[in-house]
């Protein structure tokens, strides 16, 4: 086998444009997608074109090694994993060639993401009617792969409804288009002597065939994506070949370009929300709303929306729900505002009594309650307590069956002492469910399997279909036996065979499959490597193999807009430096058998490189994967007893160093811009593009020890945290939190003793001295914690740091509890008084930069009430991360990451900004970033409070 892939990959490279790798890094990410599976490559080929890919499976094909094609690998069924050559048409083979709006049809390459043909197509009016939930990742090659549908598909239907005609390559390097075939075309190609002449002679014989057989056999219902799509040849679907293929799996062909049809889109939207006391109750009432023109009908669970208000008590979904324990969320469109809404009250009036109801037509509050759903998968993977697995996903069965399969379904989990939560696309019969399967032993997988085959038999007996929505692979096609005859079964072979005679592409999947409790991830590649963790990691009680089970591969990570997650992915567009290839690795770590170092990796070591450690995936990643946390706790392992990197020493002893700088700043500053700069900065490990920040002449704590406190009766004590960057760096910031804080009557006490949270040693893995400082830190601040005085932070990471971090790395110590627990924002604490010295917004404008670890620990609800108390009219931006991270942009090799992050969204926004617009930044890396990048001279929050009580005094 080893010569076989070293001969395989000599002459892959030596043909191909595009990368191919044969790492055990990159065969250890591609081992699985959002299955439950695991089947190691042999290698992943990048292909920058057409001749990229048809390279590539004449070589696999020459070598007898089976070729999987992958677009953003979210599949839940294991379609896209296999043993042979995995093809990622998502890194380069994403372009959207042409839109053709008078026809309504766009051309697109394979790995072209969903919501990029949406937004192109949205110029026009248009939309692609088919609209997983994973939209902002998934790629059009694996929509039509999987025959994927989402939350429209009772208005536009399956992906196999809107696809016009296929580019496609055989396994014999035949390139044809494939469409609707008429009769007189169908006769022509029939008549060739060549490969294509011949699949269609067996295509077109195939049809005569077992054409009242699949009239006969297949079920009638609107989500019947199990098998192929035989139905597709019959005379009255048009011999549609380009169809037939929508749902193979990548079984039969490789997908070139498809030429896909769009729809209008109605330009105005309104939600009617119905609440019931049961789902049983909002599933029966289904049929009476498919009349009624609904472009969406989706089910939520009370135990969904537990787990919202369990996590995000404050989620701005919550009070937009009626009264209830499950819901349907009825979107309707118009032309206008008054028809959408006309068509809204038009489902409520239909309901009546049987549920209460509540329209809405904004369209934020329409996003908050999608995205509850749209991350259902997410949410239901962690509840009570133990993890759920998909396997059984997405059944469908006809929208009139729904209730009784419901119950039924519910049953036959309590035989099983199962507990999974249902919720989904109710209006065509589907549901999503995640369940509690014993995934990591022998007995539970021979459970697993026995349960899915009563499942099956459950969905058949309903009239419905074992897959309604991610396709079969190796999760359900063995189950095809129990929902099609055996010639059906015969067919599809047929079928196969005529397209795939050779078997080369995605072997296993739909016919000849493979076991559905093979492949187990959980099972087949256990922890070898101790997996408790120096971090208490409470979310898992400790234990990084559990952590690392949380991704389930749904890959919000992979989005490109919007939220924080992954800044790092964004830039590189690699698998690996995104949240999900980094948990797998981290899987594949602790498994030991393709990533074999162990905590020395140096494949995990080199995709964590690139982790800013912004703690985006901590609340974005809707299963809390936290990959800073995780990082951390590698790297205390992997340089445990070596030398460490020079940014380590330098960046993370930089409270030490600064406190020893600060006898001398001025001297310091003139040395790190002079002629040693470029030496020490090599030296530190530092990039010769950055420059180091200059020392503040005075420190915060210095200009505190010689200020004469004011007199007068406070009305609150308050101590301020000095924290390194504010102390150090930009002291001013403290002094107006100083005066805003003394301006509204309260005494205000800062540490003359140096303080730290241990931020710079946790980042850079030095888990020791990190928690050494935090302690020691809390015992000084004791005596104020035990009289109750709030302890507010200014710089967002170290305030994030002190009240969650911080119990990660002493969860025994009572005093950095007590610290934790005392731990306010500036904005939290000021935001109370607001009533006292309120503005009008008459300010100036201003855009928003949200600090990483605000955004993931803390929260900007307070901020965003201070700001506006200010006057300030400001513009939050959803730009992610700065792009500096603390350390990271300041390391060695990482400059142009970091201003890859940077130029994503913050810094054209400020560039594009009028002059007089204030830049608010209350984290000092994005300050720095800010400073260096622009030239301007962002401003902290406190300093606009500051001012505006100046102002009003």
């Amino acid at each position: 086998m080893a010569q076989t892939s070293d001969e395989l990959a000599a002459e892959l490279r030596a043909a191909l444009s595009g990368p191919a790798r044969f790492d055990p890094g990159t065969r250890a990410l591609y081992s699985t997608d959002a299955s439950n599976y695991r089947q190691v490559p042999l290698g992943v080929v990048f292909p920058r074109s057409e001749d990229d890919v048809a390279a590539a499976v004449a070589i696999a094909r020459k070598h007898g090694v089976p070729i999987t094609g992958r677009g953003a690998g979210t599949s839940i069924a294991g379609n896209a994993v296999g043993p042979g050559l995995v093809v990622d048409f998502a890194r380069h083979l994403n372009q959207i060639l042409e839109i053709d709006p008078e026809r309504r049809l766009a051309r697109v390459q394979p790995g072209v993401v969903l919501d990029s043909l949406r937004a192109a197509a949205a110029s026009h009016g248009l939309t692609f009617g088919p609209d997983p939930s994973t939209h902002s990742r998934c790629t059009l090659g694996g929509m039509i792969g999987n025959n994927s549908c989402g939350t429209h598909s009772v208005a536009w239907g399956k992906t196999v409804d809107n696809v016009h005609s296929l580019d496609v390559l055989l396994d014999d390097g035949t390139r044809l288009q494939v469409g609707a075939t008429s009769p007189v075309e169908l006769d022509r190609l029939c008549a060739r002597g060549d490969r294509t002449g011949r699949l269609y002679q067996e295509l077109r014989a195939l049809r005569d065939d077992a054409g009242d057989l699949v009239r006969r056999s297949f079920p009638d219902l609107t989500r019947r994506v199990s098998g192929y799509n035989l139905d597709q040849l019959l005379p009255e679907n048009g011999f549609h070949v380009a169809r037939a293929l929508v749902g193979t799996e990548g079984s039969c062909a490789t997908v070139l370009q498809a030429t896909v049809e769009l729809v209008p889109s109605p330009p105005v939207r309104a939600m009617t929300v119905l609440g019931f006391p049961d789902s049983y109750a909002a599933a029966d009432e289904v049929p009476r709303l498919r009349g009624l023109e609904a472009l969406a009908i989706e089910g939520l669970s009370a135990e969904l929306v537990d787990v919202v208000r369990q996590r995000n008590p404050s989620s701005p979904a919550l009070p937009l729900l009626p009264g209830g324990r499950s819901w349907l969320l009825v979107e309707s469109g118009g032309a206008d505002q008054g028809e959408a809404e006309a068509a809204a009250r038009r489902v409520a009036e239909a309901m009546g009594e049987r549920a209460a109801s509540v329209i809405h037509t904004d369209v934020a509050r329409m996003a908050a309650l999608w995205k509850i759903r749209e991350e259902g998968s997410g949410y239901s993977t962690r509840m009570a307590g133990s993890e759920r697995w998909s396997g059984w996903e997405d059944a469908a069965v006809p929208p009139e069956r729904l209730g009784s399969y419901l119950r039924e379904f519910d049953a036959l989990l309590a035989r099983f002492g199962r507990r999974g939560v249902t919720y989904g696309h109710y209006g065509d019969g589907c549901i999503h469910v995640r369940i509690d399967f014993d995934l990591l032993s022998s007995p539970g997988a021979r459970d697993y399997r026995t349960f899915l085959e009563a499942a099956a038999d459950l969905v058949v007996a309903h009239g419905g279909s074992v897959s309604g929505e991610h396709g079969d692979g190796q999760a359900r096609s063995a189950l095809l036996t129990r929902m099609y005859p055996a010639e059906v079964i015969e067919a599809f072979e047929r079928f196969k065979a005529a397209f795939d005679p050779e078997d080369l592409f995605n072997p296993g999947q739909i016919v000849r499959p493979r076991p559905v409790d093979a492949d187990l991830r959980l099972l087949v590649a256990p922890p070898r490597l101790p997996s408790r963790t120096a971090l208490a990691l409470h979310a898992d009680s400790g234990d990084l193999a559990a952590a690392t089970r949380r991704c389930v591969g749904m890959g919000k990570c992979l989005n490109t807009t919007g939220g924080v997650m992954c800044p790092s992915y964004r830039a590189t567009k690699d698998e690996k430096h995104s949240t999900r290839g980094r948990a797998h690795l981290l899987f594949e770590m602790l498994a030991g058998r393709v990533i074999r170092g162990g905590w020395r990796s140096p494949e995990v070591r080199d995709a964590l490189d690139l982790c800013l450690s912004c703690k985006g995936c901590k609340s974005d990643c809707p299963v809390d994967v936290d990959m800073a946390t995780y990082k951390a706790e590698f790297l205390h392992h992997h340089y445990r007893h070596r030398v460490r990197p020079a940014a380590h020493y330098s960046m993370g002893f930089l409270p030490l160093w600064l406190a020893l700088g600060q006898r001398a700043p001025r001297l310091v500053n003139r040395v790190l811009s002079g002629p040693l700069a470029p030496v020490l900065k090599r030296l530190g490990g530092v990039d010769s593009r950055r420059e180091v920040p200059r020392l503040a002449p005075r420190t915060l704590q210095a200009w505190w020890s010689g200020r004469r406190p004011p007199t007068g009766d406070a009305t609150a004590r308050v101590v301020l945290f000095p924290d390194t960057f504010t102390n150090h760096f930009d002291p001013h910031i403290g002094r107006d939190a100083v005066t805003a804080l003394e301006t509204l009557g309260q005494a205000v006490e800062i540490p003359r003793e140096a303080v730290c949270c241990g931020l710079t040693w946790h980042s850079t893995g030095q888990l020791g001295i990190a928690r050494a400082a935090v302690r020691r830190t809390a015992r000084l601040l004791r005596p104020q914690l035990d009289q109750g005085l709030p302890v507010v932070g200014l710089e967002p990471s170290c305030t994030a740091f002190l009240r969650n971090d911080a119990l990660e790395l002493a969860p025994h110590d009572p005093d950095v509890a007590a610290l934790a627990a005392a731990t306010k924002t500036f904005a939290e604490w000021i935001e109370p008084t607001r009533a006292q010295w309120q503005r009008t917004a008459t300010g100036p404008d201003a855009l928003v930069q949200v600090h990483c670890h605000q955004y993931a620990d803390l929260g900007f609800t307070a901020d965003r009430a201070t700001l506006d108390a200010t006057g300030t009219r400001a513009r939050v931006l959803d730009s992610g991360c700065c792009g500096l991270a603390g350390n990271f942009g300041f390391e060695r090799g990482h400059y142009d990451v970091s201003i890859a992050c940077a130029e994503q969204a913050l810094l054209p926004a400020v560039r594009e900004a009028a002059p007089d617009t204030e830049i608010v930044a209350d984290g000092f890396s994005c300050r720095t970033q800010l400073r260096q990048t622009t030239g301007t001279e962002p401003v902290h929050l406190a300093t606009l409070v500051a001012r505006a009580l100046d102002s009003s005094s």
